[in-house]
């Protein structure tokens, strides 16, 4: 099979894959900030070039073994995103006061992983989408 047209399932593969490009600068930046006091801070420093770089070639060669990666990558996004907000949580609560709304002002960005998830979940579901 090869991509016949601009399909919505090949846009939102392009957009994930260049939404990719962005997350990962803000969290490379958030996380160098913090210099990387914790090893799983790399994970998406380094999952989003990949997963940017696999969707960006999925979108102008299409075979279906780069189909079911990208899917296995978004899969694993999601779950990063997820695992990542928990970490963001259990940072903010680890500040003076808890959770307090001072604390999630300055301390770890809690949306940002979920945006993390949310955006893997959208390129999961544009690489299920034949299937769904």
């Amino acid at each position: 099979m090869h991509w016949e047209s601009w399909s919505l399932d090949r846009i939102l593969i392009l957009f994930t894959a260049l939404a990719f490009i962005l997350i990962g600068i803000q969290v490379t930046l958030f996380h160098y900030r913090q210099n990387f006091h914790d090893k799983s801070m790399w994970l998406p420093v380094v999952q989003s070039p990949l997963f940017a770089l696999i969707g960006l070639i999925l979108v102008w060669v299409y075979a279906d073994w780069l189909l079911i990666l990208f899917a296995l990558l978004m899969g694993i996004g999601t779950v990063s995103g997820l695992i990542g907000f928990y970490m963001h949580m259990r940072g903010v609560g680890k500040r003076v006061e808890g959770y307090k709304l001072r604390n999630f002002m300055i301390g770890p960005p809690v949306m940002l992983p979920l945006t993390y998830a949310a955006v893997s979940a959208l390129g999961l579901l544009a690489a299920l989408w034949d299937w769904v």
